[in-house]
């Protein structure tokens, strides 16, 4: 599903160069679930904007659901992630005055899909985690892990090949966290194919594969031990 070469990614800054990542390579197969760790700095979130096509590379290849999308135009690269991203991050990224139905409709206005299959999509999305009662309520009417089953749900409706999740749980408290990694469990066993920024080590004992970055290279790659079952009815 991913397969990323020797990426490289300098920012620059004037005279400044800075290597936010250094040759970094591994894989991400169909179905699994993988959480992305490091310390501020240690180029996590660099190699997120990477995959999700929000950035890109200095040098290297990253291929994403079999295609090459290193040097894609800007058209290309916003059809991509629009058609084969699911995202998912930390604030939501909710528009107020939308309710949860129009919400989740968003993806789908933009790859022109008709009204009606629309509605029927983002309401069996928000089904699917849960909230398919709440679908007029907007998102000040909702608690915070409400509205991030919500942005799950937005990602889910134009069937991505991955599901990109930056940090979301971190503006959660437990038990909404617990909830919410719940139903990413749930997707990943029904196949979806996950991969989760995250700086809470208990958070990342939910997925099965812990990436841990430092100073743009990734130092440790291995299945989880020991790995926690949400269980959780949404």
């Amino acid at each position: 599903m991913i397969k990323a070469e020797n990426i490289v990614k300098i920012y620059k800054n004037g005279k400044l160069e800075v290597e936010a990542l250094r040759g970094v390579s591994f894989n991400v197969d169909r179905g699994e679930f993988v959480a992305i760790m490091g310390a501020s700095g240690s180029g996590k979130s660099t190699m997120m904007n990477i995959l999700g096509c929000l950035d890109r590379l200095t040098s290297g290849r990253y291929l994403l659901d079999g295609e090459d999308v290193s040097s894609l135009s800007g058209k290309r690269l916003a059809a991509v992630r629009n058609k084969k991203i699911g995202f998912v991050f930390q604030s939501f990224n909710l528009l107020p005055k939308l309710n949860a139905l129009q919400n989740v409709e968003l993806p789908m206005v933009y790859a022109g899909v008709g009204s009606a299959e629309r509605r029927k999509k983002a309401m069996a999305a928000l089904e699917r985690v849960g909230l398919a009662e709440r679908y007029t309520h907007r998102p000040n009417e909702m608690s915070g892990g409400q509205r991030q089953r919500v942005a799950i749900a937005r990602s889910l409706v134009n069937d991505p090949a991955i599901i990109l999740a930056d940090e979301p749980t971190g503006n959660l408290d437990s038990k909404a966290s617990v909830e919410i990694m719940s139903i990413f469990q749930e997707l990943n066993n029904d196949g979806a194919t996950v991969v989760m920024v995250t700086h809470e080590p208990d958070i990342a004992q939910y997925t099965k594969r812990i990436v841990t970055f430092r100073d743009g290279q990734i130092i440790n790659d291995f299945p989880v031990e020991d790995r926690l079952f949400a269980g959780v009815s949404v």
